[in-house]
This record gives structure tokens, C-alpha cells and sequence, in this order.
């Protein structure tokens, strides 16, 4: 168990796999516990998205298999520090699942720390928590955010607005996790 407290991975199959392995891995180098949340608890299939030439989009591939910790059912807000939410398409099918709306929601009430990274906005558009704060994601999620009354910078790796970190994809994860350890007094 952490001495420094628990983290809750939001993710599920098709999940990006770079963005759940780094987060997990930070995590737990900086003495935090990481738990992997999903629908179910299971042996999920990741993805990697890549930026290949020629392509105006990204690819995915099938990535690393990983093993959620627990289900989102059985998730108590109170016993986490912050809520990392993982790109990738997992966020497109998540954000119908009552239940993780309800998670995340219950961290914004709670005043805890949300982070969010690529298309893991979706979720925080979802919810309705992105309404007057400024974020960023994959830019091909901008139209999501604008229309949900959120304010999307581009211009930037990563952006923090109050108790919110926000990532535009895995290539920014040395700005992003500067700001997430911030937020958690490591900074």
C-alpha cells in the first residue's frame, strides 16, 4: 500500500496503452498506488495510435494487454487522491457508461484532482465538467469541448485550469506530468 495514496486509471479495452503504462508507471515511481479501473475486471486490450506519413490521422494497432484492478462499480471516490482518464477509443464508448459519469462527477464535487489526456476529454464532456474551464485534447476532440462550453487552447501541450490537468495526446506527457504533480505537491 502507498504511503502517498491511491490514483484511479480510468480506461478500458482499446484504451491507449502508451498513456496507461507511463501514468501507471509514473505513478508508482513517485510512491503513489495506481489502480486500474474498467467495466469489468479483466485482461484489457490496448491500443497504439501513431502518427504515420502520409496519413491525415493517426493508426491504431493492437498495443500491450493489461489487467484492470477493479470495476468501476466497485470504485469509492473518497479513498482516491485524483482521477487520471486515458485516451485512446476507450473514452467513446465510456462516456455512455452511467457509471463512470457518476465517478467522475463525484471527483469534481469532492474538489479532488481530474486529469485527462487526448481523447479522455470525451468522458469530461460527457459529465458536463468542462463547461467554463479551459482544456486541451487530440484536436479532433476541439469540436466537442467548444460545443460543451469548454475552452480549447492548441497551443499548448498540456493545460491546467484549477483542480484540472488536461493533455493533447502522449507525446505530451512531459508537460502534462509536470502539471499532475504539481497539482499533487511534488512540483
Amino acid at each position: 500500500m502507498s504511503k502517498k495514496g491511491k490514483i484511479l486509471i480510468i480506461t478500458g479495452d482499446a484504451g491507449e496503452g502508451y498513456e496507461c503504462l507511463y501514468g501507471k508507471h509514473r505513478f508508482e515511481e513517485a510512491g503513489y498506488e495506481s489502480v486500474i479501473a474498467a467495466p469489468s475486471v479483466k485482461r484489457l486490450n490496448l491500443v497504439i495510435h501513431d502518427f504515420e506519413p502520409g496519413w491525415d490521422t493517426y493508426v491504431e494497432k493492437p498495443g500491450y494487454l493489461v489487467e484492470s484492478d477493479i470495476a468501476f462499480d466497485d470504485v469509492k471516490v473518497e479513498e482516491y487522491l485524483a482521477v487520471l482518464i486515458l485516451g485512446g477509443r476507450a473514452p467513446e464508448f465510456l462516456r455512455h457508461n452511467d457509471k463512470v459519469i457518476e465517478i467522475v462527477r463525484a471527483f469534481d464535487k469532492a474538489d479532488k484532482f481530474i486529469f485527462s489526456i487526448c481523447h479522455g476529454i470525451q468522458i469530461l464532456t460527457a459529465a458536463g465538467l468542462v463547461k467554463g474551464k479551459t482544456v486541451t485534447c487530440y484536436e479532433n476532440v476541439r469540436f466537442e469541448v467548444e460545443a460543451c462550453g469548454g475552452n480549447f487552447v492548441g497551443k499548448n501541450e498540456a493545460v491546467r485550469d484549477g483542480r484540472y490537468v488536461s493533455g493533447q495526446t502522449w507525446q505530451s506527457h512531459p508537460d502534462f506530468y509536470r502539471m499532475v504533480f504539481e497539482c499533487l505537491g511534488e512540483g
